[in-house]
């Protein structure tokens, strides 16, 4: 757990984007000597890497440490694949996730939303994490793949424990990985028997969602197993949630910290949108993404050798004053707004149309029942390790109502 407070005394999430926008003095692209991995920085560079997963391929087993239990979980992993196993599993999915698709949730996403704030109506302050930004995503991913939403508290502790990176400092090396990989093994354990329970009860009785359709579904007359099956929605179910519920926390706090930008969204809701995707930009929730280089490569003037690690910097690329005006501006009315967050190319991720409705359901509604929400105070915050996701583990709100 991090505290609310950086070193210099400043608000974490304040710190974060300042340090981002300062590794453009490097250059496009630098050596971290102290972590042996390579960063790209730029919005150019970052984008071609993401689109070649020829050279900069997405599965890094070969330089990561191994654990019994995670081979289990990652073979149904797709966001660790490359072409052309990636597709398969990719095209699966994507049917699920399209944007008529996830427009048509719409009024059960404002139901939960409803339902969950009803619950602290009565209440003049509560954790804007536990009330709202955890169960909203949680039970609208779980509802989709037919496992049981009342659950959640038990998917909210692994994604505690996969994310919370209690195990590691903010510059990880591979001896700090080998140890967070046995301390979270447990977790995954359990929740591998979790999901292959579920999976083989919904293979013998077939239901009307998201698992019992991926059970029967078929690309180039093959189906999935049951073990590919397990890391496959078991990603779905944790990732399908919180990249949503550090969006929220992230876009209260910065509204928080922007007060003129929180009262030009009160006065006009039909700028959300647009706010969202510069919280976006301005605090990506998983700010780097690991690539493994296949092939010697000259990049920004370096010369990268075979199977170097290689990290493509979302939250410098969103900075780059070559593709951004005035990047070092929270503005609420940015457009166009080209960031990265969501990744670019075959591993665009494909939860981004339901993330944003989410969202923008969930902020517009935050708005209508409260007059005002502030952050009482910033001593009682605390955030995810960033190295691992950016965001807040409790965030304690005031609210006042009209």
């Amino acid at each position: 757990m991090i505290s609310s407070r950086a070193t210099d005394g400043r608000l974490l999430l304040e710190e974060l984007p300042d340090r981002w926008q300062g590794l453009h003095e490097a250059g496009p692209v630098r050596h971290d000597e102290a972590q042996g991995v390579w960063q790209v920085l730029d919005h150019e560079n970052v984008a071609a890497v993401l689109a070649d997963p020829a050279t900069y391929s997405s599965d890094l087993s070969a330089l990561s440490p191994t654990q019994p239990d995670f081979e289990t979980f990652t073979q149904g992993n797709f966001v660790g694949m490359d072409p052309p196993e990636h597709r398969k599993l990719r095209t699966l999915v994507s049917q699920a996730f399209t944007p008529r698709v996830v427009q048509g949730l719409e009024p059960r996403i404002e139901a939960i939303c409803g339902r969950l704030l009803d619950a602290v109506a009565d209440r003049d302050r509560f954790d804007l994490v536990d009330a709202l930004a955890y169960p909203l995503p949680i039970i609208v991913i779980a509802e989709l793949l037919g496992i049981p939403a009342e659950e959640h508290r038990l998917f909210q502790e692994w994604a505690s424990v996969l994310f919370g990176g209690d195990q590691l400092g903010e510059a990880p090396d591979m001896a700090d990985l080998e140890r967070a990989l046995e301390a979270i093994a447990p977790t995954v354990r359990e929740m591998n028997g979790y999901m292959l329970d579920y999976i083989r009860a919904r293979r013998a009785a077939p239901g009307d969602d998201l698992t019992s359709r991926l059970i029967a579904a078929e690309v180039d007359g093959a189906r999935l197993r049951d073990q590919e099956m397990v890391g496959f929605v078991a990603l779905l179910l944790v990732a399908g949630h919180i990249t949503t519920t550090a969006l929220l926390g992230n876009a209260v706090v910065t509204f928080d910290r922007h007060p003129e930008a929180d009262a030009a969204l009160r006065a006009d809701p039909a700028r959300i949108p647009t706010a969202v995707e510069e919280v976006l930009r301005w605090l990506p929730p998983f700010p780097e993404l690991g690539r493994r280089v296949t092939r010697p490569v000259v990049l920004g003037g370096h010369e990268i050798p075979a199977d170097a690690l290689l990290m493509a910097h979302l939250g410098a690329a969103n900075r780059d004053p070559a593709r951004f005006e005035a990047p070092g501006v929270f503005d609420v009315t940015r457009s166009p707004n080209p960031h990265l967050t969501f990744g670019h190319g075959i591993h665009f991720c494909f939860g981004a149309p339901l993330a944003r409705l989410e969202a923008r359901i969930a902020l517009r509604m935050l708005h209508e029942r409260f007059r005002t929400l502030v952050i009482p105070s910033y001593e009682d915050i605390t955030h995810q390790n960033p190295a691992v996701i950016v965001g807040v583990r409790q965030l304690p709100v005031e609210v006042g109502r009209a």
